[in-house]
């Protein structure tokens, strides 16, 4: 119905795709703008119960904003510079939107908040209010208003903290993303020209995928009217658009050729190509939008973010591969591929290479496994960890050079303190015997945790077991407020560094003598990688069992799906592998500029995985259309492979091409997992192409035979009644392999074959 609906009217189905396109480009040139600045945060979590317990109950909170004072000569102690120090501590304290702050130079400020060498000092703030408003209003006022209003003559003032370091992280999520359009679309119309040898349809291709990519960001702009989306959705809209675009119209292109060289007329030959194709591509993009779906178990904005774009990009793209395209097709006519010399597939490369795997499936399957599982090894050394201000590049990031004076100069990270909220404990301050000697026990046992500096306390300062200060330091007031008490526990730098999620276990851990909640700018990140990590068995189950749907609805098949499944989690692992060596471990740091934390974020790792996924099933789906309707066609379970392969190996090949080249400008990022995306999902997807699509599917597919086909019989009927193939199989099409079960004779299935009704 769609295939004579284009041929019909292509001029009206091609003019309101156009006006569409139009309409997507006017839209999403403000997505990049409304969309939020995410954290680290995880709803529901004991951090988020202690947020909200210190802003009721004291006013105040963990520290999201953080100004590092250097004074031009002498140290933080000179009359002059302590002085500035109070003044902007009090100018900061007074700006519009911030609740609380206090310094070392506050009355009674703690030592740990200036350098141990006194060339340093802190201020401290907190900002209350959600990421939108702290990064994009408040922060870049008080850069403006008072960070540069107090900087240049006797000290030097940088603006830092949680929110700073993840607002400058988006806005060179933004930079990337320009720079990403300037390289990626040129790039991509220059390989498809390689592709076809003709600018025509090398256009059209590219059209394709820009109608995916605005119609994405489009879309997201109408998501962000009832929900948050995050910034980096962009980039993944923009390569996946670009990237899903080009690979649907390429196999339509394909098709449509082989459909001409047939004999079919225009009109035919479109009818036929969206009959066919079109339902692979709507399969494809099936797999894809299923793998990404799965991000909406987490209730974590941030990765809810790449669902919207990779459903809303997989749309567009399916749109514009069936209905767009096809209208073009069927206005240029066979003279757009005029130039396209068909060659016969014995003759091709991928053709010779499947052939000859067949030949010995045992022994090049076994090469190109090991291959895999030595590329893969480094995953089992894989560690998760949370984000801190070294994902971003050290050249030239005022911030980072903050933080990494922080953690050579000071003796304790006060910015990124722990917070224990008791809330029905308190009087603690007061002449509460019993309520001081509990806080005071329970202080000092916080304090003998390897890696923390101090804890203070409504009962005093505490350091290794022992009070070594007076209540606060700012005052008994500021720990107790009569309806709660808390404890600020303050990790030292190198603890921090190295084991902040560990340390955060440890304090929780800790017994203490009433009802705790743990929270602090560090549990926030630790709840964070909780939630993610203790989802991922049930994301890798939904998106294995969705996919597995998919591809049996149009194979009919439950071995070949296995299969399928099985190869693609082997190609991820070589993702992984690389991750962990060259990003954990730091193997590419010296090329790429990063510094290595030795641990993998894992919200990153996952967007990865199901982006991957998704794209692996995609060329999968292609792969095994292609071999299936040989072997129907043929009914030559060995021959029909090489043939299928080298009929969809060109597309794969040039849509990898492509793909990888996208995501590969994102090594050029300032933001290091911006670079592990790029790479990483290169890489996969040219595994993806090469190694499993050339070696290991067409030696899985000889060693399993026909039992590639196989389901049992009620599966079958089910695929029967709600099955879909590329090309519709007539009766007489039927082969008794095409309905072999390995419950009865061949001979007994070709009657039933040419006995059941239509």
């Amino acid at each position: 119905m769609l295939g004579h609906l284009v041929t019909r009217r292509p001029w009206r189905v091609l003019v309101t795709a156009a006006l569409v396109l139009l309409a997507s480009f006017a839209v999403a040139a403000s997505t990049v703008g409304s969309l939020s600045l995410n954290r680290y945060e995880a709803p529901g979590s004991e951090s988020a119960a202690a947020r909200s317990l210190l802003a009721e109950r004291f006013g105040t909170g963990s520290p999201n904003v953080a100004l590092l004072v250097a004074p031009a000569s002498g140290t933080v102690d000179d009359a002059t510079v302590a002085t500035l120090g109070e003044d902007l501590t009090a100018a900061v304290a007074a700006f519009p939107g911030v609740g609380d702050a206090w310094s070392y130079w506050s009355p009674g400020g703690p030592e740990t908040l200036a350098a141990v060498d006194r060339r340093q000092a802190l201020v401290l703030a907190w900002v209350p209010g959600d990421a939108d408003h702290v990064r994009g209003e408040v922060l870049p006022a008080l850069q403006a208003d008072v960070v540069e209003r107090f900087s240049g003559g006797d000290v030097e003032v940088t603006l830092g903290g949680g929110d700073e370091i993840f607002r400058i992280v988006a806005g060179q999520a933004r930079t990337d993303f320009l720079r990403a359009e300037l390289i990626v679309v040129p790039l991509a119309l220059l390989l498809l020209w390689l592709v076809y040898r003709r600018f025509v349809p090398a256009l059209v291709t590219l059209a394709v995928g820009l109608f995916a990519a605005a119609g994405s960001l489009a879309l997201l702009r109408l998501v962000v009217t009832f929900t948050d989306v995050s910034t980096f959705a962009a980039n993944v809209s923009l390569v996946m658009g670009i990237g899903l675009g080009v690979d649907y119209s390429l196999f339509m292109i394909y098709r449509y050729r082989e459909e001409i060289s047939a004999g079919q007329d225009a009109d035919e030959a479109v009818r036929r190509t969206v009959a066919g194709a079109g339902r692979t591509v709507l399969f494809s993009g099936l797999t894809v939008a299923a793998a990404l779906a799965v991000l909406f178990v987490f209730p974590f904005p941030f990765l809810s973010s790449f669902a919207y774009a990779g459903i809303a990009v997989v749309l567009c793209a399916v749109l514009g591969a069936t209905v767009a395209l096809p209208a073009m097709l069927r206005l240029a006519g066979p003279r757009m591929l005029r130039s396209a010399t068909a060659t016969r597939v014995e003759d091709g490369f991928w053709f010779r290479v499947s052939s000859t795997v067949m030949r010995r499936p045992v022994a090049t399957g076994s090469a190109g496994l090991l291959v895999l599982v030595l590329l893969g090894a480094p995953t089992f050394g894989l560690t998760f960890g949370s984000p801190d201000d070294r994902v971003l590049n050290d050249d030239g990031q005022p911030v980072r050079a903050m933080y990494d004076t922080i953690r050579g100069g000071f003796a304790a990270e006060d910015a990124d303190a722990l917070f224990v909220v008791a809330p029905a404990a308190s009087g603690a301050g007061d002449d509460d015997e019993s309520g001081t000697t509990l806080v005071h026990g329970y202080a000092a046992s916080l304090s003998q945790i390897p890696g923390v500096a101090r804890v203070d306390s409504a009962a005093g300062a505490f350091a290794d077991g022992a009070r070594v200060g007076p209540a606060g330091p700012f005052g008994a007031e500021r720990f107790d407020s009569g309806s709660a008490t808390r404890l600020a526990v303050l990790p030292t730098s190198e603890r921090l560094a190295d084991d902040p999620v560990g340390l955060v276990r440890e304090v929780r851990a800790t017994t203490a003598p009433f009802d705790v909640v743990v929270g602090g700018y560090p549990a926030e990140l630790t709840d964070y990688r909780d939630g993610i990590v203790d989802r991922l068995p049930l994301v890798a189950v939904l998106v294995l069992a969705v996919t597995f749907v998919v591809l049996f609805l149009m194979t009919g098949s439950v071995v070949a799906p296995l299969t399928a499944m099985v190869l693609n989690l082997l190609s991820l692992s070589v993702m992984f592998g690389v991750v962990v060596w060259g990003f954990q471990d730091g193997a590419l740091a010296g090329v790429l500029g990063f510094t290595p934390t030795g641990v993998v974020e894992p919200s990153i790792l996952l967007l990865m995985f199901c982006i991957a996924y998704g794209l692996s099933m995609d060329y999968e789906v292609f792969l095994l259309a292609r071999v299936q309707e040989e072997y129907i066609r043929t009914s030559d379970v060995v021959a029909s492979v090489p043939v299928g392969i080298a009929r969809s190996a060109p597309l794969v090949t040039a849509a990898a091409l492509i793909l990888a080249a996208s995501f590969a400008v994102y090594a050029s990022s300032e933001v290091s997992f911006m670079q592990q995306l790029g790479i990483g999902m290169a890489l996969a997807v040219a595994v993806d192409a090469t190694l499993i699509r050339g070696v290991l599917v067409p030696a899985a597919l000889r060693l399993t035979g026909r039992a590639s086909w196989w389901s049992p019989a009620p599966l079958r009927g089910l695929h029967d009644r709600f099955g879909f193939r590329e090309t519709p199989v007539t009766l007489r099409d039927r082969t008794p392999q095409d309905v072999w079960s390995a419950d009865e004779s061949p001979d007994r299935a070709a009657a039933r074959a040419t006995s059941r009704p239509g």
